[in-house]
């Protein structure tokens, strides 16, 4: 017989039992959209951190050890890198900017405003090897500050503005790009001096740690290498952080969040396949007599399974498509509410999803229904047909 009869005979069966049939497929349309909106969002918070943490992923962080250091006399506590461990450092860097930073937290009085900030003061020539401005100019002297941006948001931060960082007055020199978190310093909300201001006001000429900006990433276990070998020949004087793998340890976590948010939406597509399997199993009880007829004309069982495959596969298709219709709402609210942003939602990794998750929702219920397509090919005609 041709295909399309059996085709017929299985929307028949579908228009026959509506109600049956539009509960299976809400089933697969929950399930789809579950998956595919999960999915996209996982994948939107991969890219979001990504994005937010690309920009620090090239550097060597160098803290000082801070444990107790063996030596003549007495142990003592390492908590700042000195002048000499800067220069072993920086042989060991070769060509890759070394920047060292001082740091520290302290009040800053702007107009009859008051807040706690992060201070940071590096040489002038070095903030501008890490950091960009989106307005004003770079440091030159000791009288001016730039602003991160979110402080300056907040305050209302200008271009001239004036700010009292402990007991010296700065005039705002440029207002930094937004940056983000990262491993090395956090600029947006914090005030960048000169090193000299800083060594003025806080009295320290030793720096809180150094960053090394690696000029080739291939190389970055190279200078990682070099500066602990460097430093740490007898005794452990530093620590020295790869930020590249840091940041590739936080992605591979918010990957597996990722991956583990798509599972749960999988668990409804298990239920809307259970939903399936027990309408196929019905369908095949009430039409066991139906069955046993178009046997018993010299219909095949390959036909008689084809009949209830196509079943399956009318529901699946139903619901995966309105299951993807769902997901493109559903996942752009979701990315919507947040990341407050919606860009990441048209990348191509994360609209993959959508028939990512169309073809789990057929084959789920295709799956469903093998078994009671199996049985229904497979049932006994004379029984069947004596079958009430």
């Amino acid at each position: 017989m041709s295909t399309a009869i059996f085709f017929e005979f299985a929307k028949r069966s579908t228009r026959l039992h509506l109600l049956r049939s539009l509960l299976a497929i809400i089933g697969i349309v929950i399930g789809v959209a579950a998956i595919a909106s999960m999915g996209m969002l996982g994948n939107s918070l991969v890219l979001s951190v990504s994005e937010s943490l690309s920009d620090v992923g090239d550097s060597v962080v160098v803290y000082p050890h801070g444990g107790v250091q063996q030596g003549p006399g007495s142990a003592s506590v390492k908590e700042y890198i000195t002048e000499r461990d800067l220069k072993d450092i920086k042989r060991a860097a070769g060509s890759n900017d070394v920047i060292p930073v001082h740091s520290t937290a302290d009040r800053v009085y702007i107009g009859n405003e008051e807040t706690i900030s992060s201070i940071y003061g590096m040489y002038e020539d070095d903030a501008e090897k890490l950091l960009h401005l989106t307005d004003g100019q770079w440091l030159k002297g000791s009288s001016g500050a730039l602003a991160g941006s979110k402080v300056s948001d907040d305050y209302n931060l200008k271009v001239g503005s004036r700010v009292k960082i402990g007991d010296d007055s700065f005039r705002i020199a440029g207002i930094l790009e937004e940056r983000g978190m990262g491993f090395d310093i956090n600029p947006d909300n914090s005030f960048i001096i000169s090193e000299k201001a800083f060594s003025s006001i806080y009295e320290q000429d030793d720096f809180n740690f150094v960053i090394v900006k690696v000029k080739d990433l291939d190389d970055i276990d190279i200078v990682k290498e070099d500066i602990d070998n460097k430093m740490n020949k007898r005794d452990d004087v530093v620590d020295v952080f790869d930020t590249k793998a840091i940041l590739e340890v936080i992605l591979d976590t918010f990957g597996k969040i990722s991956a583990f948010t798509t599972a749960i939406g999988g668990i409804s597509l298990i239920v809307a396949g259970v939903s399936i399997f027990n309408v196929q199993m019905m369908s095949v009880t009430e039409r066991i007599k139906e069955i046993g007829i178009i046997r018993s004309i010299g219909t095949r069982r390959r036909e008689v399974m084809k009949t209830f495959l196509y079943e399956a596969l009318i529901l699946g298709l139903l619901g995966s498509g309105l299951g993807a219709v769902f997901s493109i709402a559903g996942g752009y609210l979701i990315i919507l509410f947040m990341l407050q942003e919606t860009s990441y939602f048209f990348e191509p990794s994360t609209l993959i999803y959508i028939p990512f998750g169309m073809i789990f929702g057929l084959a789920t219920s295709l799956i469903s229904g093998l078994y009671p397509a199996w049985k229904a090919a497979n049932l006994n005609p004379i029984e069947a047909l004596r079958f009430e």
